[in-house]
């Protein structure tokens, strides 16, 4: 399996320890009905707003059901995901990352948007130290990684749902979301467009134990 803390082409914000100097900012954004104070740095995605996917992402929710249980945020980057759900619908989330950098920023923010005692936040590799069982998972993959390591994200969070769980993935129709609707498809057996919205396509996933995939 590739690994995501690879470098590649002098992305950075995938890896576990981004050595580029440090340039902090804040700024307030709204999510979820709630505006939320974050702070950011370099060597993290999207540091300066929040980015349209993962608005498009959580605007999605609104469209979909889920079940009781714990919600995985995977790769939080500095934690707007996790934070604006944990603020909004009030559940616990889990928050990993590779990237020690982000996961430090992603700390800093549950705290200072008052979900500190809501979330865990944790190092992890995709899913090398993940080991509960979650209602959600939410996936806006690093394209630039590699097709290797959104295909993972993707395909292998099928082993992390309770039975009716969902993963619910953002990706640009440029950048490889019809290849990402068929490789959920091959590991659920279903797979759902449930927005649209500028390019980007997110998709759900649902697992079935009863399954034959």
């Amino acid at each position: 399996m590739v690994k995501s803390n690879e470098k590649i082409a002098g992305e950075m914000y995938f890896t576990a320890n981004p050595n580029s100097e440090h340039h902090y900012q804040t700024f307030d954004f709204k999510l979820l009905s709630h505006t939320l104070h974050f702070k950011t740095d370099s060597g993290v995605f999207s540091k300066s707003t929040v980015d349209f996917g993962t608005r498009t992402m959580l605007t999605a929710l609104t469209k979909t059901t889920i079940e009781s249980g714990k919600i995985l945020d995977l790769g939080t980057g500095y934690g707007p995901v996790g934070v604006a759900i944990a603020k909004a619908l009030n559940r616990r989330v889990d928050m990993s990352d590779v990237n020690e950098r982000a996961l430090d920023l992603a700390r800093q923010n549950a705290d200072n948007n008052g979900v500190g005692d809501q979330v865990k936040i944790f190092q992890s590799d995709m899913y090398d130290n993940i080991s509960d069982k979650y209602a959600l998972i939410l996936v806006n993959p690093p394209i630039r990684a590699g097709k290797a390591v959104v295909t993972a994200m993707l395909q292998e969070g099928v082993n992390h749902l309770i039975p009716g769980g969902k993963l619910i993935a953002v990706l640009q129709k440029k950048q490889g979301a019809p290849s990402a609707q068929k490789n959920m498809l091959s590991a659920f057996g279903n797979v759902t467009i449930i927005h649209k919205d500028k390019g980007y396509y997110i998709l759900e996933s649902t697992y079935d134990p009863n399954s034959d995939i």
